[in-house]
């Protein structure tokens, strides 16, 4: 899917408004209608099935455009994620519809209540499988990363939220058949959060892979190259050298394409560890792979990924069309930052990495979501207690 195509940023009003209509409708039927439908058989099932497939379609088509308009973007993580918690819903209440029309199953609001609360359940018991190999195999990717490459906090986040999945599966096995009264609203409210956080984990996978496979468009003046750091002989660092290796790589694929030549933007600071800056050491390697230095722009200053991309682009101004090289589990990240930094927009292309790096990755980029949108998560949070507690209450 092409990038950059759109230059509107989709918005979710559409929703909100057959949203509120659609509860508008359902509160008219309960008044006047309670009874009405085939047979004597309430149709207020049917009505929030059909609603919540329109609800999922206008979400699909929202990250679609999303994509369109600028995927480096936490819409794309939101808008994916709250497709799948729309599908959970769905599910539930297209079985409800079925049994509204063939078994002469009355549905009122009470019942329709009891559908919204038990389809985070429902979610949470389809996706056991998935949660437990994936937490399986988080956790024994975290515990290479460790071996390889140190015991740091930060690389233990794959092993505790492992663990915060299994033991949020544990307590729904344990108490999902037994929770009564005030513990079940409590079991109810849980559920729905916890489903809440897997699909926006869901949704986090779905963004930092889908910016890790995007090939760039062939029509680029400017290629930066985010650094890191350089061994003590001068020479890159694996990590490094795939990064340089992924941008010469597109810069020649282009040139055959199109016969457009493009500048290299070899950007990053020296630390206080390594004997040349990352921008020297970048530009001595592509000159050594045939690169003219004419071609090749030293950002040497950065010492961070929105420092990488707000210098780069201060060195040739806002003209031209830009890319970036960075490790594939980067690639989601330093888009974020290129549209921070100056709102400019450039396309990324993700260099190959240990397989180790990538699951604790989007672990940290799922851990930034969270820290970066405080405020937001702070929202939703409210409003899913606001709407799981009515809902409860409306059963008992």
């Amino acid at each position: 899917m092409k990038i950059y195509t759109r230059e509107k940023k989709p918005t979710l009003y559409g929703l909100l408004a057959i949203s509120l209509a659609a509860a508008a409708v359902v509160g008219l039927m309960l008044v006047f209608m309670p009874g009405w439908g085939i047979y004597g058989v309430s149709n207020i099932a049917v009505f929030t099935a059909f609603y919540f497939a329109v609800a999922l379609v206008m979400l699909i088509i929202a990250l679609k455009r999303q994509i369109e308009y600028n995927p480096y973007s936490y819409n794309t993580i939101y808008y994916f994620g709250f497709s799948l918690f729309v599908l959970a819903v769905l599910i539930t209440h297209i079985v409800a519809a079925y049994e509204a029309t063939t078994q002469a199953q009355s549905y009122g609001l009470p019942e329709i209540a009891r559908l919204v609360l038990d389809s985070a359940k429902n979610y949470m018991r389809l996706s056991m499988p998935f949660l437990a190999v994936f937490s399986a195999g988080l956790m024994a990717s975290n515990i290479v990363l460790i071996r390889r490459e140190g015991k740091r906090f930060v690389n233990l986040l794959g092993i505790i939220l492992a663990l915060a999945l299994i033991a949020g599966e544990a307590v729904l096995i344990y108490f999902g058949n037994a929770a009564s009264g005030v513990w079940e609203i409590v079991l109810d409210i849980f559920c729905a959060v916890f489903l809440y956080y897997e699909c926006m984990l869901i949704g986090t996978i779905f963004a930092d892979v889908l910016a890790a496979i995007h090939i760039p468009e062939y029509d680029k003046d400017y290629i930066i190259i985010l650094g890191c750091r350089v061994m003590r002989n001068r020479e890159p660092t694996p990590l490094l050298r795939n990064r340089i290796d992924r941008a010469l790589e597109f810069y020649r694929e282009q040139q055959k394409a199109t016969g457009k030549k493009a500048s290299f933007i070899a950007s990053g600071g020296k630390g206080p560890d390594e004997p040349v800056s990352e921008a020297e050491c970048m530009k001595n390697y592509l000159v050594a792979k045939g690169i003219p230095p004419g071609q090749i722009i030293e950002e040497d200053k950065s010492t961070d990924t929105m420092e990488n991309m707000r210098f780069s682009f201060d060195k040739v101004g806002e003209q031209g069309k830009f890319a970036f090289s960075t490790t594939n589990y980067h690639v989601f990240r330093s888009g974020i930052a290129s549209n921070r930094a100056c709102k400019k927009k450039a396309e990324g292309m993700g260099a190959d990495t240990k397989w180790y790096f990538w699951p604790n990755a989007s672990v940290r980029e799922f851990v930034g979501l969270l820290t970066q949108h405080r405020g937001k998560q702070i929202l939703i949070m409210l409003g899913l207690l606001t709407i799981y507690i009515s809902l409860a209450l409306l059963v008992r």
